[in-house]
């Protein structure tokens, strides 16, 4: 289909973890109208990673990026295959769309939220960050990684059966306006003090195929050449891959050992994130956190620096949170904080979410909850209409920035899918400040 569109491209095989990131760090992106991935998530969060990594990050980061689904999850291509107006589809229903959708061109800006961990350093999701039950599945389903799709669910009927609580810290700063409900005839439980941003109008869609054939990527590559459409040289033969090794061991959560925290990969040398070092009880309300701090001034110009944009709204980690911040802390069986609509190509887990509307949508389930009804709200999710079930223990916050501050010992938390180190973390959004390959807006589905 891409051949057939006319569209020139060069194919590299990745060979290992953070392969991509590497690559797109030393790439000269003049030569280049975008950037796709033919893989699961995770290449894709190598990619923008290590397009935050370049020295020129701020033109970099503007780099159209995409991605052809071929992993497990799919969450982003199941975004895209959505706001481009086609049913929910799965396997190579959902690649051909995908494709179909890059060959017609255009692009939508992108938010990415900015995730600073305990030991200081810093990375960029397009995707979520998950805790407990969610990030439990994900990464105990590694081992089960040759089942294709089917390893979540099967991951999902483990973590049911061992299902765990979490004793956490939870604070947010909410988005400044109501936004539309979720869903079209149900309320949602949300915390209080919760505001949100009505989604703005999508503005119009540029769009601009890819036309470029030059090669400037210096890869030793002795596997057989091919040769696209228009191209003067030859190509590095496709491989699909869609992510790092996969995890052994047993897992678990409070109370069990689970797969211990893989250490952050540093980043090459000479990179700039390589020098970047960057009361409430349980059951009782939502309270704001206080400090002496003054609050975050929205007005204000973004400060630069390598590495990505400043995070204005965020104090560094473990001093007190500025006014206007919400709190709340207790036991939980999962906290996700979602960017996109979609956690997995056939999991609506915010169905009202925007690629840019500025937003984190925060989702967490409380402690209390049954194997049962925790299991009613994954299958409502399918459809997106989890939130109709007036489930009591899920509730729901928009936010432009959080705080997570786990208090039980040992877990798992993930960023993008990606197990990162355990410990406090937090997060801000940097509205639309990549740009995604979606296609043309559909009209027969609803706009994410």
């Amino acid at each position: 289909m891409i051949s057939e569109a006319g569209l020139s491209f060069n194919l590299i095989q990745t060979e290992r973890q953070n392969h991509a990131r590497e690559l797109v760090q030393g790439l000269s992106l003049s030569e280049w109208d975008g950037i796709v991935t033919v893989s699961g998530d995770g290449l894709l969060y190598e990619v923008l990673n290590g397009l935050l990594d370049r020295p020129d990050w701020e033109e970099a980061v503007k780099t159209p990026v995409g991605i052809l689904p071929c992993g497990s999850g799919n969450a982003l291509a199941g975004a895209v295959n959505q706001h481009g107006g086609f049913e929910p589809a799965l396997g190579i229903d959902l690649l051909l769309n995908c494709s179909l959708l890059l060959c017609r061109g255009g692009s939508h800006p992108m938010d990415l939220l900015s995730v600073t961990l305990a030991s200081g350093s810093r990375c960029f999701s397009f995707l979520s960050v998950a805790w407990g039950f969610v990030s439990d599945v994900d990464i105990q389903s590694e081992r089960f990684r040759a089942l294709g799709s089917a390893r979540f669910t099967l991951s999902t009927v483990l973590g049911l059966a061992t299902l765990h609580t979490y004793r956490g810290r939870l604070s947010y700063l909410p988005a400044a306006m109501e936004p539309a409900s979720p869903t079209p005839a149900h309320g949602l439980p949300r915390a209080k003090s919760e505001l949100t941003l009505a989604p703005a109008p999508a503005p119009p869609v540029a769009h601009s195929p890819l036309h470029r054939s030059v090669s400037d990527l210096p890869l030793p590559l002795p596997q057989p050449a091919l040769t696209s459409p228009g191209s003067p040289e030859p190509l590095p033969i496709l491989s699909l891959n869609g992510g790092g090794p996969e995890l052994a061991g047993d897992w678990g959560g409070a109370g069990d050992a689970p797969l211990s925290p893989d250490p952050l990969l540093p980043s090459p040398p000479g990179s700039p994130r390589a020098a970047l070092l960057s009361p409430t009880t349980e059951g009782g309300p939502e309270t704001p956190a206080s400090s002496g701090l003054l609050p975050p001034t929205y007005g204000d110009p973004v400060a630069i620096f390598p590495g990505g944009p400043l995070d204005h709204l965020l104090p560094p980690l473990g001093t007190p949170l500025p006014p206007g911040w919400v709190t709340l802390e207790g036991d939980f069986v999962l906290i996700l904080a979602i960017s996109p609509s979609h956690l997995g190509a056939d999991l609506v887990a915010a169905p009202h979410a925007r690629f840019d509307d500025g937003l984190v949508h925060l989702c967490w389930v409380r402690g209390g909850i049954s194997r049962a009804a925790l299991l009613r709200l994954f299958l409502a999710m399918e459809h997106g209409t989890h939130f109709s079930l007036g489930c009591p223990q899920l509730c729901y916050a928009a936010a432009r920035a959080f705080r997570l501050e786990p208090l039980t010992p040992r877990g798992i938390i993930t960023v993008d899918g990606e197990q990162v180190e355990y410990g406090p973390l937090q997060a801000q959004v940097h509205p639309g400040l990549g740009t995604l390959l979606t296609g043309p807006p559909g009209h027969s589905g609803r706009e994410s």
